[in-house]
């Protein structure tokens, strides 16, 4: 479990994964609406960005209650997802103000309140806890799927 080994590897790779899906997405739309090609890039961009937003959101939530972040940097993180290829600016940033430890502070420490101790549960389990992450992700990506384009949402 590398991957998980620091919050700093963890979310630098979920950053680095949102800009590649952001540019899966961004080709598959200059394809279809540019060129008038094909629908296909828009399909797979999409669903893989869709998943990938869903998994870095669960991620910046899990290293900001891990590492203490104040919510404005919470919601920075969560709201760079939202901007094409701003994951990684603010990862940079997180970094440089040292927001993204080199050690899971809930691994040892004694959590303090509700969110802390699912995190450090998660942290001691985490296998399990990947798994059921996964598991998560992938049902609310369900039902985003089920509730089509966000275009279509309120329309």
């Amino acid at each position: 479990m590398r991957l998980l080994s620091t919050p700093s590897r963890l979310y630098r790779v979920l950053a680095l994964a949102e800009v590649v899906t952001w540019t899966l997405l961004l080709a598959g739309m200059f394809l279809k609406y540019v060129l008038q090609s094909t629908e296909l890039l828009v399909r797979i961009g999409g669903g893989l960005h869709g998943f990938t937003f869903i998994a870095y959101v669960a991620v910046t939530v899990l290293v900001a209650v891990d590492q203490r972040w104040i919510l404005k940097d919470l919601l920075l993180g969560i709201g760079s997802a939202v901007i094409p290829y701003l994951t990684v600016p603010f990862e940079r940033s997180a970094l440089r103000r040292g927001l993204l430890g080199q050690s899971w502070r809930l691994r040892e420490e004694e959590p303090a309140s509700a969110p802390q101790k699912v995190v450090a549960l998660a942290l001691r389990h985490p296998l399990p806890a990947a798994l059921l992450t996964i598991v998560g992700v992938s049902v609310v990506f369900a039902v985003m799927l089920s509730l089509g384009p966000p275009t279509e949402w309120f329309a």
